[in-house]
């Protein structure tokens, strides 16, 4: 073979890059948009875990607001005002749209990595998904994939091969993570019935998580059969020659556009499939983008000469990551796996998992509100909706990922706790109670537009889905189980007692006039 030959033989990412980060930087883009429209009511100054009393908190606990940020990094230690946070949250969004139009570098990937992380620092349990710390770690790893000057798509500088390897190790943890998780954590997995419930147990699900529910069980058998195949299995050939890795890259990006498919699961699949990216070189994604593409990758991979800053870097990160990775490695061996942590202030190297343990039914917390006097019999209670999780049983279910409304993730959440164990939904009540403009803008509707209930409660109800026999029943049914938060006004002393006790501020006795939700 000549020099020639072997040159074109060996792999380039130049298109590889070149997909991943626009993939990236989409990813980015929804994220930061979710700030731009939830952070005010979720942890602004009035927000339902305000970011300014948490940082008081952490400040508190550290000694000052210097040990604060080495226990806690955040841009947002600098002030936390609702203006600074929108207005950070509005640059993240600009700068993710900049990437996603081709302009990218070293200095703005790492502007959009340390203003992601932190937001996320500071969302509390609004930003406690494994998906937050899953994009900061792929983040990272972006920065060094960049040229540091060149802002073009495809730069002349070469991408690091070991960047590109360890962009593989990162979706390796990610599946081998969840593939453990489920073996160890929930027998259904282990008895292939999983998916006797998961679709209509999952946090959001969509129009056709409805109808794969009405599956036969031969077939839910043979998708826990398939998901066990391409999370335990699979990984393992992300590492071999190029074609297995690039047929390993193909059955995850498959496996994650079912998920897509079948509910919502915010932004997570989508950044895992934007990992699976780099399982292609330049001649098997070069098969699938448009020939000039290719040729342009191909002429700058045969002048492309790595700089020994570049070398040297890349050495760097690999010795970095690799220690960073004891911990994670140890815990996926470990019985007592941990699922979606960090072990690094900085979530450079984290530990991934998903849905260990799957619900047998669906409880859902049902938010109702009165004018009248809760012990009058003939009181009408009214319900508040939230925008995508189940509420009317008529209601279709929502299609909202990759984008996440967070309120309606958390509600989920808390209907398989208690409410004295959940401080923002007790903020919640007590906000509406207040008519408060910005709670109802994350809910779908005002059930009194005329004027801030007296009273709100809430009741646990179990939901199961329709079948195909009752479809024009609607999408659901429920009945009622118990109470889950008895009634409450403005003036119920225990509540009043609570806000105040967290540091919210506690309203006067007369009430403010409902808006409209947003």
């Amino acid at each position: 073979m000549s020099e020639k030959d072997r040159e074109s033989a060996r792999p380039s990412y130049f298109l590889t890059r070149l997909v991943f980060l626009r993939l990236l930087g989409g990813v980015y883009f929804i994220a930061f948009l979710g700030l731009v429209k939830q952070l005010r009511p979720l942890i602004g100054r009035d927000g339902l875990l305000p970011a300014s009393t948490f940082l008081s908190q952490v400040a508190s606990e550290a000694g000052s607001r210097a040990a604060g940020f080495w226990t806690l990094p955040s841009l947002f230690w600098l002030g936390s005002s609702d203006a600074f946070l929108q207005g950070s949250a509005w640059v993240g969004l600009g700068l993710a749209a900049a990437v996603v139009l081709g302009a990218t570098n070293a200095v703005l990937m790492a502007l959009l990595w340390a203003l992601y992380m932190s937001f996320v620092h500071i969302g509390q349990l609004f930003y406690g998904y494994g998906w937050e710390i899953l994009l900061l770690e792929a983040g990272f790893l972006a920065i060094f994939l960049c040229p540091l000057r060149s802002v073009r798509p495809l730069a002349a500088a070469p991408p690091p091969k070991v960047v590109v390897w360890l962009l593989r190790w990162t979706l390796f943890r990610v599946m081998l993570g969840a593939g453990l998780i489920k073996l160890r954590g929930d027998s259904c997995w282990r008895e292939l019935t999983c998916l006797f419930f998961h679709y209509e147990t999952q946090p959001l699900p969509n129009p056709l998580s409805w109808l794969l529910h009405q599956a036969p069980p031969w077939l839910h058998k043979l998708g826990v059969l398939w998901n066990h195949f391409i999370e335990l299995v699979c990984p393992f050939a992300l590492f071999g020659p190029r074609r297995l890795a690039a047929v390993a890259g193909l059955l995850q990006i498959a496996f994650q556009l079912s998920l897509i498919l079948s509910g919502n699961l915010a932004f997570l699949n989508w950044l895992t499939l934007t990992l699976a990216i780099a399982c292609f070189d330049d001649r098997a994604l070069g098969r699938v983008l448009p020939r000039r593409l290719g040729e342009r990758a191909a002429a700058l991979a045969r002048a492309a000469t790595p700089s020994p800053v570049q070398r040297g870097l890349g050495w760097a990160l690999l010795v970095l990551v690799a220690c960073l990775s004891i911990q994670p490695v140890v815990n996926l061996l470990s019985p007592g796996q941990l699922m979606n942590s960090s072990f690094d202030r900085l979530h450079l190297v984290n530990t991934y998992g998903a849905f260990g343990s799957v619900g047998r039914t669906r409880n859902e917390v049902i938010l109702l509100g009165t004018d009248g006097v809760p012990t009058d019999g003939k009181v009408r209670w009214r319900e508040y909706e939230f925008k995508c999780k189940p509420g009317d049983v008529h209601r279709r279910p929502c299609v909202v990922a990759p984008y996440q409304l967070r309120l309606d993730w958390q509600i989920w959440f808390a209907a398989m706790s208690s409410y004295d164990r959940e401080p923002w939904l007790l903020h919640l009540v007590y906000k509406l109670l207040q008519g408060d403009r910005g709670a109802l803008s994350l809910l779908a509707n005002n059930p009194f537009p005329e004027g801030a209930p007296k009273w709100i409660r809430a009741e646990l109800f179990e939901y199961k889905f329709t079948t195909l026999k009752d479809r024009g029943a609607g999408w659901w049914t429920r009945r009622r189980l118990e109470t889950y938060l008895p009634p409450v006004s403005l003036d119920t002393v225990e509540l009043r007692e609570f806000i105040a006790g967290q540091g919210w501020p506690v309203a006067a006795g007369s009430r403010a006039p409902a808006q409209q939700g947003e």
